[in-house]
């Protein structure tokens, strides 16, 4: 599911209606009626993830709505996962931890300066919550949303894998190919990644010292 509302303005976004607080796209729900919802159709699933948007963005919300799915005999089965952006306060991790089956984070790119043009946000808190998520056990998996010419530069690249494999070797990472899509002008005209790209993205993240790197192959 999508909350609305997003704390990053990134240029490469595929889902730009969901970064301004309100939508005509979007309808407000309570926790009851969503808990609802998901009840109609708890047969057909085995969990949900909470993405955005940005979902740490409504913590409450979050906290509430996990703490009653983990309460309900009938909806307990239910993993819980995050899909996020990692920027958010620490503490906001700590009081989801409990309710929280797992977190899949987006490193948008290492590079301070190049992260705070991509996404209009500074990259420390992104970085402070892969290690604070690690630390907890709730660090699924780490995503890096790589574009040519934009933020895959090789030398990146392994600082990028030095500085996660120090958080661990089998850390898991993924690379997802970027898709013009849904994007914004002017990512609209950016190149998309050929499966070459992404076996040289994987091969220098292996090399650099990340043993359980993944690629999602370009759709045809």
């Amino acid at each position: 599911m999508f909350l609305q509302g997003c704390n990053f303005d990134c240029r490469a976004c595929h889902n730009p209606h969901t970064i301004t607080s309100e939508s005509v796209h979007a309808r407000s729900l309570s926790v009851a009626e969503l808990i609802a919802e998901i009840r109609s159709n708890a047969p057909f699933l085995s969990g949900i993830t909470v993405s955005g948007g940005e979902a740490t963005q409504q913590p409450e919300f979050l906290c509430e709505l996990f703490r009653c799915l983990k309460a309900d005999p009938e909806l307990a089965h239910l993993t819980c996962f995050i899909d996020s952006n990692g920027a958010t306060d620490t503490a906001v991790w700590h009081e989801l931890a409990a309710m929280t089956d797992g977190v899949m984070l987006d490193l948008k790119v290492f590079d301070p300066d190049l992260h705070l043009e991509l996404t209009g946000q500074r990259v420390d808190a992104v970085l402070e919550s892969i290690k604070t998520l690690s630390a907890l056990g709730l660090l699924y998996e780490v995503r890096l949303l790589l574009v040519p010419g934009i933020n895959d530069d090789p030398a990146l690249l392994r600082r990028t894998a030095q500085w996660l494999a120090t958080i661990s070797a089998n850390l898991r990472v993924v690379l997802n190919p970027f898709r013009t899509h849904g994007v914004r002008s002017p990512a609209d005209t950016w190149a998309e990644p050929t499966t070459t790209n992404l076996q040289m993205y994987a091969d220098v993240l292996r090399s650099s010292g990340l043993d359980n790197v993944h690629v999602v192959k370009p759709l045809a």
